[in-house]
């Protein structure tokens, strides 16, 4: 299966992981290795990257598959709960899809709108208040939001 990858209107060809490798990588979340994920699986898992839901369901497209709009949301909805990636909420109307599922945060360009990992080892965040009664800190998650430079 071919697959692209950068600015969606200037397509180059893009690695993707192999469907035995992909199916593996589900069981091991415990989630059913259909086609639909398959394909969505061997698109996202190939490398560590941060898509939205349009732009995986574009990416699958572009291989020649079909896959609708509320499956690609479906999926990348189960596979965020299962733990295999994060969301990353930017925004209230903008949420990514992380594949890279270890404690990290971001930089969120406003102008490009494109997220960037931060080495957690920059943010310390050993001095957190206690949670308040009955309940317990599930992780922190900085986003940094950026612009350019106004010259």
């Amino acid at each position: 299966m071919a697959a692209y990858s950068g600015r969606m209107s200037h397509p180059t060809v893009m690695p993707v992981l192999g469907e035995e490798e992909a199916a593996r990588r589900l069981r091991d979340y415990d989630i059913l290795p259909t086609q639909q994920r398959l394909q969505i699986a061997q698109l996202l898992l190939v490398r560590d990257q941060h898509l939205s839901a349009d732009q995986v369901l574009e990416l699958v497209n572009a291989t020649g598959s079909r896959v609708s709009k509320a499956t690609v949301y479906n999926t990348l909805g189960l596979f965020a709960h299962k733990g295999i990636l994060r969301e990353v909420n930017v925004d209230p109307s903008r949420v990514f899809y992380d594949t890279n599922n270890s404690r990290h945060h971001h930089f969120y360009n406003i102008d490009t709108g494109e997220l960037s990992d931060i080495d957690p080892s920059k943010i310390p965040v050993d001095q957190l208040p206690d949670a308040p009664e009955g309940s317990v800190i599930d992780g922190v998650e900085v986003i940094i939001r950026v612009r350019h430079k106004s010259q």
